[in-house]
């Protein structure tokens, strides 16, 4: 394509099978994750509630009909388990990890975490050669592209003599499955929400925006009431794409893909493409230059966001914990409304957040599974891990977190916004690596588009084109 750079897939696809993308073809850098041993952090909360809660299953530990064998609760045993996330997110599991070992003593659990950027490249690089984690975090489209035959975790009804899979909906669990092979449990659902810095707009003289039509008008505001360098919401690349897809099914109600195919015409994503462009142009968010030179490895670690020279996010629910507690003192952190005003149609953008998952490798799987049973459903651990990964589908998580008054907050409250405004589910390879990754394809389209390399006419065919390929050859 004219005057875009050729961008890299990951590894992994080479071993999941040998696509020919055409125009859309490249290779990926690796990282290596970091290793550490958990660590107590601050403790847990504990205030009531009255609310009443629904009718659980207790954890299947004891079960008679077992399918799979008993875990070792003797003999010395050592797991891995990985994950990504921000801090607290870090902090809690950690907890929960020497929570679990404390219960049994006799597995010792080695903790590997970070945040998410590289992270799907390592895991990509870890399932090809065979070395990953015993437990994994995983996201739903890993199971479509990192496993499409079954084989890379571990099936998970062959352990429901300890997990309580019961305690999940059966249309999650179809989601997270392959030919009847259960390849994880669902945490919970999750989708973008628009969060804002009310300091930031008290100090540029404004209230919370309500439209697309008050976040526009915020731009100049902020440019000359407050700088050159405020501006009303930073968009990185991911971002980007999220917010397109905000447009279009807003606009004309359609969904992204259907039958693998992009459902939008050329003309439709271009207009898509120049309303992002006008935001940049109108000094509602930097340009992604500019956010490169903060130097930040992600948004929640830029000063300019810590500060609140940026004032607002599109970000997923089961995110903003760590964006809220990277806010320097005085800032303060509110959930805004979706805007309305681009078209009828509902478009809060809903996913499976992030699963569990066994790995086929493991030479302890059933003490993995007692591992995932103890984060996901045991009371213990359900009410150290609050919802440090989003709202909870497990129903004995959620009737804990109701008993003991957890159940409430910035995450819940995004949560019911978000599943109050749902339009499309996200379709199985939206979060493909080669589209999705730092050297995929959004981001090849959006900073061209950025750094002034394209224009949107190309830019949208170009998109519509890569997709397409992404969704023929998985």
């Amino acid at each position: 394509m004219k005057g875009l750079t050729k961008k890299a897939i990951s590894i992994l696809l080479t071993m999941v099978m040998v696509l020919s993308l055409g125009a859309c073809k490249g290779s990926k850098d690796q990282d290596t994750p970091t290793t550490a041993e958990p660590t107590v952090s601050a403790g847990d909360q504990s205030s009531k509630d009255e609310t009443s809660t629904p009718e659980v299953t207790e954890p299947a530990s004891d079960a008679s009909t077992a399918s799979a064998s008993e875990p070792n609760l003797t003999d010395p045993i050592t797991l891995r388990f990985s994950w990504w996330g921000g801090d607290t997110r870090h902090e809690a599991t950690s907890k929960a990890l020497a929570a679990f070992t404390a219960k049994y003593p006799n597995i010792k659990v080695e903790a590997e975490y970070g945040a998410w950027t590289g992270w799907q490249e390592n895991i990509a690089t870890q399932l090809a050669g065979g070395t990953e984690a015993d437990l994994l975090q995983i996201n739903w489209n890993w199971i479509s592209q990192f496993s499409p035959n079954g084989d890379k975790f571990y099936d998970l009804n062959q352990l429901s003599n300890i997990i309580s899979i019961q305690n999940y909906p059966d249309d999650l669990l179809k989601l997270m499955s392959v030919n009847g092979s259960l390849q994880g449990v669902p945490i919970g659902t999750t989708g973008r929400v628009f969060y804002w810095n009310e300091e930031t707009f008290k100090k540029a003289g404004l209230s919370i925006p309500t439209s697309f039509a008050d976040i526009i008008a915020a731009g100049e505001t902020f440019k000359t009431a407050l700088g050159d360098d405020y501006y009303p919401i930073a968009l990185g690349e991911y971002d980007r794409i999220l917010l397109l897809m905000y447009y279009l099914h807003q606009t004309y109600g359609k969904e992204w893909v259907v039958n693998k195919q992009v459902n939008y015409t050329a003309e439709e994503v271009k207009a898509g493409l120049d309303w992002i462009n006008m935001l940049e142009d109108k000094h509602v968010t930097p340009t992604l230059a500019t956010i490169a030179g903060d130097g930040a490895t992600s948004l929640d670690k830029n000063p300019k966001w810590m500060d609140g020279h940026y004032a607002g996010i599109y970000e997923w629910d089961s995110s903003a914990a760590k964006f809220q507690s990277a806010l320097s003192e005085g800032q303060s952190f509110v959930i805004g409304q979706f805007p309305t005003d681009l078209g009828p149609n509902k478009s809060g953008f809903t996913k499976i957040s992030m699963g569990f998952a066994v790995s086929a490798n493991s030479k302890h799987p059933a003490e993995a599974a007692l591992l995932l049973e103890f984060l996901t459903s045991d009371p213990e651990g359900v009410k150290i891990m609050g919802m440090e990964r989003g709202t909870v589908s497990n129903k004995a998580a959620e009737a804990t977190l109701v008993s003991e008054g957890l159940l409430t907050g910035l995450t819940y409250d995004a949560n019911n916004l978000v599943m109050g405004f749902k339009g499309f589910d996200i379709d199985p390879n939206f979060e493909h690596s080669s589209l999705k990754d730092s050297t995929g394809y959004y981001y090849e389209v959006f900073q061209n588009l950025s750094y002034d390399q394209t224009d949107t006419a190309t830019a949208a065919q170009y998109l519509i084109d890569c997709v397409n390929e992404v969704n023929a050859a998985n």
